[in-house]
């Protein structure tokens, strides 16, 4: 156990310090921190945002003479900004993803990893903890953000809505990298992983309207497939075990593909 341990260590140590040194992973999280900003901008002041629709909705009340119900304003910001960044993902993690093991391939490094000592699962579970752990550094300076957005309602929100949302996005990026790498250990072409990851997350995204459509057990099904709906169960602040469940679930089925495909590449080259 503790050589398994050692081994996907240094695997994500590895990983993670490619990501460190690499000008895409920058460019990656430079483009993600603007279009993140720009969101929480937007969604906060922009003509159609929270707070200038807060402020309309007041006055309209006070020109009526009527008592207006109260917005819990930090509330709607969080879960439509965590809506948003649900959706970012789905363009910016099938890149950060692409060459987890389309790269190796390419550089012929895949073959040495295939036929080494170390074990396919300890490979696909550093590689996954290190390309997660570099998107984690990217959400950090949006909570610095969020929390000064958050620091001016009165009375303060619970944290635990803010945690349980933030929990969510975590899992929805580890599920989504997870599936990419094991898409990106069939291809050598890093361009055409992140296609097919994108076409398959944006399957399992929407897979509940599909489901809606079916209607019956198999609608029903399939709609506890869906990758948004259990995600939105979480930004609402609903603590949901199906959600960790399937999450989770995503996760393994990832790693466990990714070691499948490394081991019949392994067979092959014996």
């Amino acid at each position: 156990m503790g050589i398994v341990l050692g081994n996907i260590i240094a695997i994500y140590r590895r990983e993670l310090q490619s990501y460190f040194v690499s000008p895409l992973a920058y460019a990656i999280a430079g483009v993600f921190w603007f279009i993140s900003g720009l969101f929480l901008v937007m969604i906060l002041l922009g003509p159609d945002g929270i707070l200038p629709a807060v402020a309309a909705y007041d006055l309209q009340g006070q020109q009526l003479g009527v008592p207006v119900p109260p917005i819990d304003v930090p509330y709607e910001f969080i879960r439509a900004f965590l809506d948003r960044m649900g959706w970012l993902l789905l363009f910016i993690l099938p890149i950060l993803s692409m060459g987890l093991y389309a790269e190796e391939r390419k550089r012929g490094t895949l073959e040495l990893l295939a036929t080494s000592p170390v074990t396919n699962w300890a490979v696909a579970t550093g590689k996954l903890l290190g390309v997660l752990t570099f998107f984690i550094t990217m959400v950090v300076p949006l909570l610095v953000f969020e929390a000064i957005a958050l620091s001016g309602s009165n009375p303060p929100m619970s944290p635990s809505i803010p945690l349980l949302g933030h929990f969510g996005l975590i899992l929805l990026a580890a599920a989504i990298l997870s599936l990419g790498m094991f898409i990106s250990s069939l291809t050598d072409s890093t361009i055409l992983s992140a296609v097919l990851t994108f076409a398959l997350i944006l399957l399992l995204l929407l897979v509940d309207l599909i489901a809606k459509s079916v209607g019956g057990s198999v609608g029903e099904a399939l709609s506890h497939l869906s990758l948004l709906k259990h995600y939105n169960t979480l930004i609402q602040g609903i603590f949901d075990t199906s959600a960790l469940i399937l999450f989770a679930s995503y996760i393994f089925l990832g790693i466990f593909l990714t070691a499948q495909s490394i081991d019949a590449l392994r067979f092959q080259r014996q």
